[in-house]
């Protein structure tokens, strides 16, 4: 079976609920088994490829030519949100810059944008990535969905007017832009790089297990052919080395660094490789709490904080516990919607909900990077 939720066969515990993908010809098999161990279960989607079809048919294709009919109510390719890229770059030149960080392993532009009002050139920052998971398609489209909020509610939004003049945002709307291909061209449910392995057949690597902190340890595998393989060595990925340089070249400026995944509906924070409290806990713990309730605020979706590692599961080498000990005092990994019912094919439905209420969250946490933050008992950082 393809493990959707928690990703590998060794993170699953006692009592835990499990999700996975398994092929028509294994199903009998897999009720059989379930019914001989006594296992309670559901199946959530019957017809897997009806579902995948809904979302990348003609009806999807609709209105996507220009910007003012743009539809961010459906999933988009990596062309067209490229495409975009370039159409939102030109028609807003005094809150928009777009630049490439890099290439990735297929050679591929890395596209970042930089949005803020040009005020002053060493802003406090934040950066958000969508997309490092290829077949968590939600990401980039909230990405999107950020950017053209940012942009059209800017003189008109007190809150996002405030945010875009004192801060710069940097958002990657797709950081795994082969994967994400790939996953739109070939198997819907990839979610790592698209590299080569020498010694083995199986491709890519887990680009949230390949950062330079606590490489390869807890949580994820050496095996290429694991879902959470770590890689040959940490930033072995064009991609992530990109991003890490970037970010240790702007470390002094980030104040947030922001991962969007999906799915669990979870916020969570460092430490993911250990269960030992972050130096800032409270600063950390108090934007995490303001922005599940900002979220909840929306549609009264609930959503689960805290520490990585006791909220989700043990995992090393991933992109938050590497900012935060870079220096980056917020450092957030979203899970989007759902729970599981839907899980990576989340109905282009509730893209909607789904990115209005975790823009509310993001709101949040970059309205808290505005004011000090007195819960907090030592200094930043000494980690």
């Amino acid at each position: 079976v393809d493990f959707w939720q928690p990703n590998s066969a060794s993170l699953i515990h006692q009592n835990a609920t499990v999700d996975v993908h398994a092929k028509q010809n294994d199903t009998q098999d897999l009720h059989a088994r379930f019914k001989l161990e006594r296992i309670k279960y559901r199946v959530f989607i019957s017809n897997l490829q009806k579902e995948i079809e809904k979302q990348t048919g003609y009806r999807s294709s609709r209105k996507r030519r220009s910007e003012s009919q743009y539809d961010y109510e459906v999933y988009h390719s990596l062309e067209e949100i490229q495409n975009w890229m370039f159409e939102m770059n030109r028609s807003h030149p005094q809150l928009v810059t777009m630049f490439s960080v890099g290439k990735s392993y297929e050679g591929r532009p890395l596209y970042v944008f930089q949005l803020g009002k040009r005020s002053r050139p060493q802003k406090k920052s934040v950066w958000i990535d969508c997309g490092v998971h290829a077949r968590e398609w939600i990401g980039p489209a909230f990405c999107q969905w950020f950017v053209k909020e940012a942009l059209s509610s800017y003189k008109y939004d007190s809150v996002m007017t405030r945010l875009l003049n004192q801060l710069d945002f940097f958002i990657m709307p797709v950081f795994n832009v082969d994967g994400y291909h790939f996953s739109w061209n070939t198997d819907r449910f990839w979610r790592k790089t698209r590299s080569k392995n020498h010694k083995f057949h199986c491709r890519g690597v887990d680009a949230n297990r390949n950062w330079k902190v606590k490489w390869c340890n807890e949580g994820a595998s050496s095996h290429p052919c694991d879902d959470t393989y770590c890689g040959p060595f940490p930033e072995s990925e064009p991609e992530v080395k990109a991003v890490a340089k970037f970010l240790r070249k702007h470390k002094e400026r980030m104040k947030a660094y922001i991962s969007i995944h999906a799915y669990a509906q979870m916020l969570l924070y460092p430490y993911s490789y250990k269960y030992t409290a972050i130096p800032n806990f409270n600063c950390v713990e108090s934007a995490a709490q303001n922005a599940v309730a900002a979220l909840y605020s929306a549609y009264g979706v609930r959503y689960r904080y805290g520490p990585a590692s006791t909220t989700l599961y043990v995992s090393s080498g991933s992109s938050i516990d590497w900012a935060y000990r870079n220096g980056i005092p917020y450092a957030f990994a979203f899970e989007l919607r759902d729970t599981g019912h839907f899980g990576f094919l989340l109905p282009e439905s509730l893209i909607k909900p789904t990115c209005a209420e975790t823009l509310r969250a993001v709101k949040a946490i970059a309205s808290g990077l505005l004011k000090k933050c007195n819960t907090e008992k030592n200094r930043f950082p000494y980690i």
